[in-house]
């Protein structure tokens, strides 16, 4: 019996961080795998200043720019993943969060501290979302 295929595409925008070392996302039939983000601004090239929060609503621009050039949008997000260069950032970070993911279901989330992020960001995050339209279920027990 012969394997299903794949079908696998690149995503790029000139509205986001480019880098020789990714790809700003991997789409996978309809799944999509968008790299981490950071709070850099395009224009001044470099880091927006000023901490965590503006990073954090710099990256959501820049992570938006990405789901919109694969025709998505927050609401295709599924899984958050945040990385934090100080976890005593975590409640300004959420409340960045829940401004641009203000509907439920919200996406699964993992948020952990680590060590150092590219470019001394104190923010970076990465994200998992499904291409195409979605029917919410929400199940509670």
């Amino acid at each position: 019996m012969a394997s299903p295929v794949s079908t696998r595409r690149a995503i790029y925008t000139s509205k986001s961080l480019k880098s020789p070392y990714l790809s700003q996302a991997i789409q996978v039939n309809n799944l999509l795998f968008v790299s981490g983000n950071l709070g850099w601004d395009m224009n001044r090239q470099g880091l927006v200043p000023g901490g965590a929060v503006p990073e954090t609503e710099q990256l959501f621009k820049n992570l938006s720019a990405v789901l919109e050039a694969a025709g998505c949008s927050p609401r295709n997000v599924v899984k958050v993943n945040v990385y934090l260069k100080d976890m005593s950032d975590f409640a300004a970070v959420n409340e960045v969060y829940l401004r641009y993911f203000n509907q439920e279901p919200r996406p699964a989330r993992t948020a952990v501290q680590v060590a150092k992020l590219p470019r001394g960001a104190r923010v970076e995050m990465e994200a998992t979302a499904v291409v195409g339209k979605i029917h919410d279920v929400t199940s509670r027990l």
